[in-house]
């Protein structure tokens, strides 16, 4: 059997983000793990998924999901924005359906996002992404389903300095708050899912 080749060695600068993304300050609401990265995006990455889990007496449904990955490129690609890291997350929770066709909900779901990061010190440029609200109905052998909504996030960004821990710790923080969670930050309003565009 043929041997593997050796990857190329790990950069510094890569191994100090693993280490601060690895140190960062996780919401305790979340189940959290390294998933393999995807390899084709970035010479070195990191990714990690993460489900809000409900209270231990209530139902075992997951109240949200998300994934996170850590991009590093020494070669600073033009599209980054000029850095070399880049995080693209995902982060998804499921609404009630009035929730799911309020107008507004997209944007105040985006808006989620930059008060989760803010609220953690995340500094960061070049960021894009999209906002999605998603109808459903069950028919047929699903129909006792009935209708159900969700709102997905995807967004990615360049984060400023070297201090990613704060990146993902602001992405734990917008799972949780898709959830409906309170914040875990002193100062950072409530913003339920529950109530998006009703303030």
């Amino acid at each position: 059997m043929p041997e593997t080749q050796p990857g190329p060695p790990e950069p510094p600068a890569f191994s100090a983000a693993l280490a601060a993304v690895r140190a960062a300050d996780i919401r305790t609401e979340l189940t959290i793990g390294e998933i393999p990265a995807p390899g084709h995006l970035a010479p070195f990455s990191l990714a990690l998924a993460a489900d809000v889990a409900p209270p231990s007496h209530a139902s075992d449904s997951v109240l949200g999901t998300g994934r996170f990955v850590l991009l590093y490129d020494p070669s600073e690609p033009e599209a980054w924005g000029g850095g070399a890291f880049r995080i693209v997350c995902f982060a998804q929770a499921p609404l009630e359906t009035d929730i799911g066709i309020d107008p507004f909900l997209a944007d105040v779901a985006w808006s989620w996002l930059v008060d989760a990061l803010e609220s953690r010190g995340a500094h960061y440029t070049a960021a894009s992404g999209t906002a999605t609200k998603i109808l459903s109905t069950g028919f047929g052998e699903l129909a006792d389903q009935g209708d159900g909504a969700q709102i997905e996030i995807r967004a990615s960004w360049t984060p400023i300095g070297a201090e990613v821990g704060a990146h993902v710790e602001g992405w734990s923080e917008l799972l949780c708050m898709l959830a409906g969670l309170p914040p875990a930050i002193e100062g950072v309003s409530l913003l339920s899912a529950r109530r998006a565009g009703r303030e």
